[in-house]
């Protein structure tokens, strides 16, 4: 069987395993978002978020894979991600460490480059700045459907995975373990996803 296929295949069974069924103003830079976070946060540790494509470029000096965070500025949810679980010390330490951190508006206006592409909101509707907007082209591609949307791609950027909804920093812990580690690639039924559910160990606080 072809190589490549088998990995595809692997991939997806993850996706479908760890799938979770489950402020801000609008602000039109990913960049200004990421900053007026910083600000916030100023008193304590904080997750050093940057763009996709800084990401993508500082893989390639340190390979490392990405988290990134697809975030609605109307979504309440995104929100109490932002206000607790990016906040949490002990995750904010493990995902500097072990990942690159993105922010991505996935109703923005901005144009990303990603894999030789460029991905705009080309309906954007300024007048709705505060509200529902259109969807942003990559956030079709990424085929992110509900927000928030946490997604993991791998040291070139491919996707592995995404994990929909509001997750506490307990409970986005094994996640985050999970990949950084490459434990997934042991991951290829539902009893070794249970399995390794039972005998997973927190430390985050």
């Amino acid at each position: 069987m072809n190589f490549k296929l088998i990995i595809m295949k692997k991939i997806l069974i993850i996706a479908v395993l760890i799938g979770v069924a489950y402020g801000f103003t609008r602000i039109n830079s990913t960049t200004d978002k990421i900053e007026t976070i910083k600000k916030v946060n100023d008193d304590g540790p904080t997750i050093k978020w940057m763009t996709l494509e800084q990401a993508i470029a500082a893989q390639a000096k340190k390979p490392k894979k990405i988290f990134m965070d697809a975030y609605t500025d109307w979504c309440g949810p995104c929100k109490m991600l932002d206000a607790k679980t990016f906040n949490n010390p002990d995750l904010v330490k493990y995902m500097n460490e072990n990942y690159y951190a993105v922010k991505f508006d996935a109703e923005g206006n901005e144009s990303i480059k990603y894999k030789g592409k460029t991905y705009s909101n080309p309906n954007y509707d300024p007048a709705k700045d505060k509200a529902r907007n259109s969807g942003h082209q990559l956030a079709s591609y990424f085929q992110v459907r509900a927000y928030p949307t946490m997604l993991i791609l791998d040291e070139q950027a491919n996707v592995l995975t995404p994990i929909t909804g509001y997750l506490t920093p307990q409970q986005l812990e094994i996640y985050l373990k999970l990949f950084a580690t490459n434990d997934y690639k042991n991951i290829k039924t539902k009893e070794s996803w249970e399995t390794y559910q039972k005998n997973f160990k927190g430390t985050f606080k």
